[in-house]
């Protein structure tokens, strides 16, 4: 069945904020909810989605990644001693291992940090627009710790 991916968006979207203001304990609750809300969702889809959303499950039930868990992953993905740098004042360059770039940007979204705008990535770079010059520099800064501090 093809997928449309304006309603495997909006669904994911309403997965996510459901996750964040409830506890959901099974699948077949957050089908309900999310059918309660007018999505379309089937077990498969559900499953696919909490995949994507990285979403774990505990004794509490499911529950979404915090932003910290989300800057881990990009640190550990980011391999200590490649190259992050400045490349204008919005602009933030990051090279990762070969094949990382796509994971490394995806992290670097949810990590909900203020000042990202927004990821391009290739196989191992990564365009990422700030806020500002001074925004940059601070991601850069983030980055480049947080990659050191996995490497002690």
């Amino acid at each position: 069945m093809p997928v449309d991916v304006h309603q495997q968006t909006a669904r994911r979207e309403a997965s996510r904020d459901l996750l964040s203001r409830e506890s959901v304990r099974t699948q077949a609750a957050l089908m309900r909810r999310l059918r309660e809300h007018g999505h379309s969702v089937t077990q498969s889809s559900i499953s696919r989605d909490l995949r994507e959303l990285r979403v774990v499950k505990n004794p509490a039930g499911y529950q979404l990644p915090t932003p910290s868990e989300s800057a881990e992953v990009v640190a550990g993905a980011f391999e200590f001693g490649k190259k992050v740098s400045m490349a204008g004042a919005n602009l933030v360059v990051v090279h990762t291992a070969i094949g990382a770039a796509q994971r490394v940007a995806v992290e670097l979204d949810r990590t909900g940090w203020p000042e990202i705008v927004g990821t391009v990535s290739g196989d191992d770079t990564i365009f990422v627009a700030t806020t500002g010059t001074a925004a940059g520099r601070m991601l850069q800064e983030r980055l480049t710790s947080s990659a050191a501090e996995l490497a002690t």
